[in-house]
């Protein structure tokens, strides 16, 4: 059988949010998938996520990155919310950015977001992020934002959330 993926929420940014919002989440779905084509007016920033607005130290990720000429990874535990991109910085230039939720709605498992960005000036980036908790997620919250600054998303970047149907 076919998988197929349903729009959810589309939210495009007007130049003035450096927040995104998608809430009351159906759980009727088996995962989520998050596409996001995104920018900012200047200077180098992260997505960095939380969800059912937990802002507790329940996340760890670790990303993995490269430039075709050289590659890193971190790991992260015990954070308050994790990126979603690493090397592949938003900046003036658009950035692609897919995340995958798996077992959203599952409440016997701890969450797994998995997503892959790239930028073409700075290299591409996998994040692997966990969730430490066993609730649905109902809500899912996006900050562009590099140490303590935010920064707005440029006019035109998209945010579309859609669901896996269960087969």
């Amino acid at each position: 059988m076919p998988i197929t993926y349903e729009p959810i929420a589309t939210t495009t940014a007007n130049g003035s949010v450096s927040d995104i919002s998608f809430t009351s989440i159906s759980g009727s779905y088996t995962d989520l998938i998050l596409v996001i084509a995104a920018k900012v007016g200047s200077g180098s920033y992260n997505i960095r996520w939380r969800v059912n607005s937990d802002t507790g130290t329940n996340y760890s990720y670790t990303t993995l990155s490269g430039t075709g000429s050289s590659a890193s990874s971190s790991k992260y535990n015990n954070q308050s919310s994790p990126f979603l991109n690493d090397y592949g910085y938003l900046d003036t230039t658009w950035a692609n950015m897919i995340a995958h939720f798996m077992n959203y709605s599952n409440t016997t498992t701890y969450k797994t977001v998995v997503s892959r960005s790239n930028n073409a000036n700075n290299g591409t980036a996998a994040v692997v992020g966990l969730w430490r908790s066993t609730s649905a997620i109902t809500s899912i919250d996006l900050t562009c934002i590099f140490g303590a600054t935010t920064a707005n998303f440029s006019a035109g970047s998209t945010f579309t959330l859609y669901g896996i149907k269960a087969a």
